[in-house]
């Protein structure tokens, strides 16, 4: 079976009931969790995005602080995974300043890791492509917030 476009499937959600819609939803949420999630964030999270932040944050926190550092092989796929899940819940947002924020508290974590990411080229590489990544995200945000997150982003480098 071929998927239809998504103008094709927003056309026939216009003759839906609102019953039909949330029996559509319930269903989709039972077949993948990053659906189900997406609709955890829609429905009760979109709403206080500094909240959904700081939740989002205390995940990475989690997931650092379960990386075993006994080899780099090991760290690097755990790093990768972290990042990965960043990016989904990200996605999730869709709002330019919490792909910032969470990609700077991201390459922060990295950086403070010991053992130091500066002895593994494709870690140093991988912080290398976010923070340069953060830094052009920053120049579309609004002047305010490019200035607040470019001192974030200075103080990363500096460190």
């Amino acid at each position: 079976m071929k998927a239809v476009s998504v103008v094709t499937i927003r056309k026939e959600l216009k003759f839906k009931t609102k019953d039909e819609l949330e029996t559509l939803c319930l269903r989709l949420s039972r077949f993948k969790k990053e659906n189900k999630e997406l609709l955890t964030y829609l429905l009760f999270e979109a709403h206080d995005e500094e909240g959904y932040i700081e939740t989002v944050k205390a995940e990475i926190d989690e997931q650092f602080e379960e990386i075993n550092t006994n080899n780099f092989y090991y760290i690097k796929k755990s790093v990768r995974k972290i990042l990965r899940n960043v990016k989904k819940y990200i996605r999730y947002s869709l709002n330019k300043e919490t792909e910032v924020a969470l990609l700077l508290y991201f390459c922060k974590r990295l950086k403070m890791m010991r053992p130091s990411i500066s002895k593994n080229t494709t870690l140093t590489n991988l912080y290398g492509r976010n923070v340069e990544a953060v830094t052009k995200k920053i120049l579309k945000l609004h002047e305010d917030l490019q200035y607040d997150y470019g001192e974030v982003l200075k103080d990363l480098n500096d460190s």
